[in-house]
């Protein structure tokens, strides 16, 4: 098998974000004063199921979420009051002095995929396939603003969302994560549905305020699977790669999805 890529397959795409140097100086000098110990817990992230306030001090974590099956206290009926309490416990543990190291805020993240569906009492949207068919982009970027203020009045800042997987065999059984089977659905959502989470790049509240930090997931191939299998491999040509599951992340492309 040929593994050569075609770069014409691919449209460029500039970063829309210019660095700031004031942040990159930041960065540098924190670097610089982490311990290894420090930089190896940076780039690790636990489940609140597994790892206590104080494990987070201790180990320099990142960063923890909630799994599917995760909830403060272990109650899945846990009041937003207590997610909030959750939440500043792991970040007081985060900025609690350790000698000479700098402090860094540990993130939470979380799978509010429909709203912040973890949360009893908190707002419910359709999943993303009744979305999809609603063809609605101004809808999906007041959906994502109302996600982002509950996350935030729980103290989380991160959500794994929007899914952008373009579902291509209806065998998956995730095909509700994702917007449809016609990739120009989750390009046309994915921008708005972002802006609503984390506010529009170059606002003043980007990122602030009432807006939280979105990932655009799973991965590229998402939804066409071999079989329908879920973390299954994905076996298609190169140019139906390019022209439909990589769509919702490369906008620019134009051309036709290839079957």
């Amino acid at each position: 098998m040929d593994a050569r890529a075609t770069p014409e397959n691919w449209p460029a795409r500039a970063a829309t974000v210019v660095a700031d140097p004031a942040v990159e100086r930041r960065v540098d000098a924190l670097l610089a004063a982490m311990s290894i110990e420090q930089k190896v817990g940076q780039i690790i992230q636990a489940d609140i199921a597994s790892v206590t306030p104080d494990e987070v001090y201790r180990y320099h974590l990142g960063s923890v979420l909630n799994g599917g099956n995760s909830d403060p206290g272990g109650r899945y009926n846990a009041p937003a009051k207590d997610w909030l309490a959750a939440a500043d416990a792991f970040y007081a543990a985060s900025m609690k002095r350790h000698g000479k190291l700098p402090r860094i805020p540990v993130i939470w993240g979380s799978d509010a995929v429909h709203g912040h569906n973890n949360v009893v009492g908190a707002t419910l949207f359709p999943h993303n396939i009744g979305l999809g068919a609603a063809r609605n982009p101004d809808l999906i970027r007041r959906i994502g603003a109302a996600t982002a203020i509950e996350m935030r009045v729980t103290g989380l800042d991160w959500t794994f969302a929007p899914t952008l997987a373009v579902v291509r065999d209806d065998r998956w059984g995730r095909t509700y994560e994702g917007f449809g089977e016609a990739p120009e659905i989750a390009t046309s959502y994915a921008a708005p549905l972002i802006e609503g989470l984390q506010g529009k790049i170059g606002d003043k509240e980007w990122l602030r305020g009432p807006h939280i930090i979105a990932t655009a997931k799973h991965f590229l191939g998402d939804g066409g699977t071999s079989g329908g299998k879920d973390q299954g491999d994905a076996v298609m040509p190169e140019a139906r790669s390019a022209t439909c599951s990589a769509r919702p992340i490369s906008p620019r492309s134009t051309r036709a999805c290839s079957r």
